[in-house]
């Protein structure tokens, strides 16, 4: 081989310089389906992800897909930086069921795709991907609760490890038309995110009919993601934050009609690392000037009483009738809510006594591990404060109140103020906004331990059903009931920020 001296490397140098490089292949939008007559090339969601490139747009028009990628997906997205988008919100669905269903979205039992380990409806496992304004029904668990997940950004599920960064979901439905059992494949979770580090977001979005959380953004130690605009009906539990923590916002969101609301949980399980933090990370300062960077502020809180939807597992065994309920997590802030007629409490702080058998990967990180294999997590650090509170605790047991907290002694300890009730707030521990009862922030305090504590049992059936007596009177599951999703608005321009294409023209 030739050497180049100095001179003529530096030649070569100079005059590559004006060799134009070759440009950046421009961004394409792929159409799937056929819009306003016109056909594009991909009859499948997934023939069109398959071929997307990053940065480019998939575009679906209206029509029912019934897709099934992998055994366990319905559509995989595993290409980083590309948009999934529908033309019509209530028009483009993803549909669990078999194509031999007689109607989308079925509840016939014999129109349901079972499978051992049972299907999500769109998985993504990449960084940048939005999915926004389509609908994804009846992609079931396995009888063992695996899978399940309608829309599912999924950063490394079971690792312990945040292996996703940036999402965006907008303008989706995620519901669900089966149900045959507790121990049966349901629906699982409407809109999942788990093990991402964001910033991310899910908004304008509503799922409803699910077995454990019509919202889940959990198994992040830092979130940094926002749930904005969304709606929560029918389902378990409304939200669910397993191990969530630092930067999360839960904000202008409705949560009603579900066995509990907003449901922020530590959980000795593989969404480790236990436990739910909402402190900022570093010691920093969050939206509301404190060291707490995880806020569930400005929702509509009501009408969580019901015994009658889906539900497995934990999340199944939620105390009917909680607005809110903080349960083993710490350092959240609850700021100005309005929680109305939620039958046993408005919003509750207690401890966690988490009984599952956990993976190898969560430790009891957070808690204490006590005889009996229970790993305790105690409430503490949380602050609830200014929030609206109408018509709650109703079912009229010992403790059913707008505030209640179930805490041992801890320092510091939760606190309660600039709460109110047109008719008086009422709660449990009593007078809890007093400062020498919960009132003041950062000091040591507890809650009640002894009845409250026995009555949030009573509430779950975790331990089995209370005796039907005074003092202990909960709805209880008769009929699980699923009404269908509602038509939800639609993207108000699909054609907005895609490239060029034959369905929006050569100017969006």
């Amino acid at each position: 081989m030739r050497v180049l001296g100095l001179a003529g490397g530096a030649a070569l140098a100079a005059a590559s310089l004006l060799i134009p490089a070759a440009p950046a292949a421009a961004p394409h939008a792929l159409l799937v389906g056929s819009y306003h007559g016109i056909p594009g090339p991909y009859r499948t969601i997934q023939a069109a992800v398959a071929a997307a490139k990053p940065g480019d747009t998939i575009l679906v028009g209206p029509g029912v897909y019934h897709e099934a990628t992998t055994s366990e997906d319905g559509v995989l997205i595993t290409t980083p930086g590309v948009r999934l988008r529908g033309m019509d919100r209530n028009g483009v669905i993803l549909d669990g069921t078999l194509p031999t269903s007689p109607r989308p979205c079925s509840s016939d039992a014999a129109a349901q795709s079972l499978t051992p380990n049972g299907r999500n409806g769109i998985e993504v496992k990449a960084n940048g991907v939005y999915v926004e304004n389509l609908t994804v029904c009846n992609f079931l668990s396995s009888a063992g609760a695996e899978n399940g997940n309608e829309v599912w950004w999924n950063g490394g599920d079971g690792s312990g490890k945040m292996g996703m960064s940036t999402y965006w979901g907008n303008y989706l439905t995620a519901t669900s038309s089966f149900f045959a059992g507790s121990d049966a494949p349901m629906a699982q979770y409407g809109i999942f995110v788990s093990n991402a580090g964001g910033p991310g977001s899910v908004k304008q979005s509503y799922a409803n009919n699910m077995g454990d959380s019509a919202f889940y953004v959990g198994a992040c130690p830092d979130c940094n993601g926002v749930l904005d605009g969304v709606h929560a009906e029918h389902s378990a539990l409304g939200y669910s934050g397993t191990n969530s923590g630092g930067h999360l916002i839960i904000t202008n969101s409705e949560w009603d009609d579900n066995k509990a609301g907003i449901v922020p949980n530590s959980l000795n399980n593989d969404d480790a690392p236990p436990p739910q933090d909402g402190a900022c990370p570093n010691g920093g300062t969050g939206p509301t000037g404190t060291h707490s960077c995880t806020v569930i502020e400005n929702n509509f809180v009501h009408d969580n009483n019901d015994p009658n939807v889906p539900g497995s597992g934990i999340a199944g065994s939620a105390p009917v009738g909680a607005g809110i309920e903080v349960a083993g997590g710490r350092n959240d802030t609850v700021l100005s809510n309005r929680v109305e007629h939620n039958g046993a409490w408005g919003i509750v702080v207690h401890d966690f006594p988490d009984t599952e058998t956990p993976p190898p990967i969560s430790n009891c990180q957070g808690g204490t591990q006590v005889p009996g294999a229970v790993c305790y997590f105690p409430a503490f650090g949380n602050e609830v404060a200014t929030n609206a509170l109408r018509d709650n605790g109703f079912f009229g047991n010992p403790t059913n109140s707008d505030l209640a907290a179930a805490t041992m002694a801890h320092d510091p300890g939760n606190c309660f103020h600039g709460n109110t009730d047109p008719n008086g707030v009422t709660s449990d521990p009593p007078d809890i906004q007093n400062p020498a009862v919960m009132g003041t922030c950062g000091v040591p305090n507890q809650g009640d331990t002894t009845v409250l504590a026995a009555e949030l049992v009573c509430a779950s059936s975790v331990l089995g059903t209370c005796p039907d007596v005074p003092g202990a009177t909960y709805p209880r599951t008769t009929a699980v009931t699923m009404p269908a999703a509602a038509p939800q608005a639609t993207m108000p321009d699909p054609c907005a920020g895609v490239p060029p294409n034959a369905w929006c023209g050569p100017t969006h």
